[in-house]
């Protein structure tokens, strides 16, 4: 488990992307800055799509030690070499994908603003529970995922703990006391040079 005193970064790639260009992008950040984990969360559904950037960015991850998930796409992840998946409707298919993939496989859960969903996702095999969104957005149902989860969450639960969404340098370090992991993807990859942004968003870490 992290040390909740100074939280880890969980990487997420853009839902689209040239692939040249953003593997230019993502190695600079690897590079330059710790990563525990990265999740390839492409929206396609075209599948060669989807195994040319896995093929592509499994290598750049695993050549700096960094594993690497696939969000919901449980089927491609021994396939692709992958590291495990994440699964973004809490702990519907946590089990299945625990069964499938094994022991040593990585399997989240994204469970919203839920903590019953959270804790069943745990009970049911889960690694990690990421929440969210944390910041304000009017995607979805705009509903956040609140500070108490995460500060009950970090008092009680020892499986390690997840802030996504909407995340910005007050949310940060208002949550950095009582998270793990911070899931940053387009808060980075939307400006013009994402390393200078992470740096800024994580220089509440200390």
């Amino acid at each position: 488990m992290a040390d909740v005193d100074r939280p880890q970064i969980y990487l997420i790639t853009p839902p689209a992307f040239e692939l040249s260009d953003f593997s230019a992008r993502l190695s600079a950040v690897l590079d330059a800055t710790e990563i525990a984990c990265l999740r390839l969360a492409l929206a396609s559904r075209d599948e060669d799509q989807i195994s040319r950037a896995a093929d592509t960015l499994r290598e750049i991850a695993h050549a700096r030690d960094v594993p690497i998930v696939i969000d919901t796409h449980l089927g491609l992840v021994e396939r692709l070499g992958l590291d495990g998946v994440h699964l973004p409707d809490g702990a519907r298919n946590v089990r299945a994908a625990r069964k499938a993939l094994g022991d040593d496989a990585i399997v989240g859960a994204f469970a919203r603003a839920s903590r019953h969903d959270g804790l069943n996702a745990g009970e049911a095999g889960a690694d990690y529970v990421s929440f969210g969104p944390v910041g304000t957005t009017a995607l979805g149902d705009g509903t956040q995922a609140p500070r108490e989860i995460f500060e009950w969450w970090s008092e009680v639960i020892e499986l390690p703990i997840v802030a996504e969404g909407a995340l910005d340098v007050a949310t940060i370090a208002d949550l950095a006391p009582v998270t793990d992991f911070f899931a940053i993807g387009e808060e980075i990859w939307a400006t013009d040079d994402p390393l200078a942004t992470l740096k800024t968003l994580t220089a509440p870490f200390g």
